[in-house]
């Protein structure tokens, strides 16, 4: 086996792994943000007095669950909820929610 053919084979390898880890992701953030219905309802369109998080600016979003883990937002829950996620977890939640129709 040539170098050359080793490199695209290896190359081919990491690829996949990155899809797989992609999907895999794309999964995860879909089971966190299951625990989210409860309040926000399903697929983040809430019933009742709860906020709706569907279609919602994944900016603002994003900045008021760091508040809620901070602290410095008031929250009955969501304080204790957003300390149990890093940053990222946080902001990934965000993109998810504010990518689904209102």
């Amino acid at each position: 086996m040539s170098s050359t053919t080793r490199l695209l084979a290896a190359a081919a390898v990491l690829w996949g792994a990155q899809s797989c880890w992609a999907q895999a992701n794309a999964l995860q953030v879909r089971s966190w943000a299951a625990g989210c219905a409860n309040c926000h309802g399903t697929l983040g369109v809430a019933v009742g007095s709860s906020a709706s998080l569907a279609g919602a600016s994944k900016e603002d979003m994003a900045k008021k669950l760091l508040d809620y883990k901070a602290g410095t937002r008031p929250a009955t829950v969501m304080h204790q909820i957003a300390k149990g996620y890093s940053d990222e977890q946080l902001q990934q939640l965000a993109d998810y929610f504010s990518a689904l129709k209102k």
